[in-house]
């Protein structure tokens, strides 16, 4: 069984351009995401899929200067670009990593991996309970979403529009599949509500303190930890969640 990591990233984001190539210390955003990927160890492949945007030409020309595997597909219908760069690598299980996510845990891309191999589950994804998801939970951005490839197939044939790149995860907890949620240890910890991704510019102040604080081969634990010796870093971006809150409403795409 083939599982891959694929790594969602565009460089157009109105909110905060070209993301993905923001420093933070001396590394580029991109490059601690998948230094942190590359941590994981029941995974075959991490592969960049992006646009056919001329805007992502730059992205895609730094990544193969540096041998990372890059897929470039639909613009705005990320399951269409999901679903084709599985069919092109033959992927039958999808880790998804959107390219904000910097504080993805690699322990939770493998214990997915795992899950897969021995159920027949077809979607998994972070909650703060193992009941009905909660959209309000704990921290978003530490556990990684997956898909079986026969869930995407599926889903590309539900759906209805062909904008899906916001909140299309959020369409597999509400039709038949068959779906299993991972609790984050530590998750009730977490100040309720934290955001742990890249969206604004006050989200890349925070993690060039945290960065600073713990490098960037830290685990969930050290995180929290962190986050609760220095309460004032999630004061930087206390002025932009409600916005975020907002535009995630705005953007979803209505799947159904």
């Amino acid at each position: 069984m083939n599982i891959d990591v694929f790594v969602l990233a565009r460089l157009g984001s109105s909110r905060l351009p070209k993301k993905h190539f923001k420093n933070i210390g001396e590394k580029l955003v991109i490059d601690h995401l998948i230094h942190r990927i590359k941590k994981a160890t029941k995974i075959r492949k991490i592969i960049i899929c992006t646009t056919k945007l001329k805007s992502d030409d730059e992205l895609v020309d730094y990544l193969k200067k540096r041998n990372i595997e890059v897929f470039r597909g639909s613009n705005n219908d990320v399951i269409k670009r999901i679903q084709d760069a599985a069919e092109y690598y033959k992927t039958d299980i999808i880790i998804d990593v959107e390219g904000d996510k910097i504080y993805t845990d690699p322990k939770y891309i493998d214990i997915i991996a795992e899950k897969f191999l021995n159920s027949e589950v077809e979607y998994i994804t972070g909650n703060d309970s193992l009941g009905k998801f909660n959209p309000s939970h704990g921290i978003h951005g530490i556990v990684p979403a997956g898909f079986h490839i026969n869930a995407i197939k599926k889903m590309y044939k539900l759906k209805k529009i062909k904008n899906t790149e916001t909140g299309y995860r959020e369409f597999f907890l509400r039709n038949e599949f068959n779906v299993e949620y991972i609790v984050p240890e530590f998750i009730n910890k977490f100040p309720k509500g934290v955001r742990l991704f890249l969206d604004y510019q006050e989200d890349l102040e925070m993690a060039r303190e945290i960065f600073k604080e713990i490098g960037n081969d830290f685990d969930t634990n050290s995180l929290l930890k962190i986050l609760e010796k220095k309460s004032g870093l999630l004061k930087i971006i206390e002025p932009v969640i409600e916005s975020w809150k907002k535009n995630y409403e705005t953007e979803k795409s209505n799947l159904e």
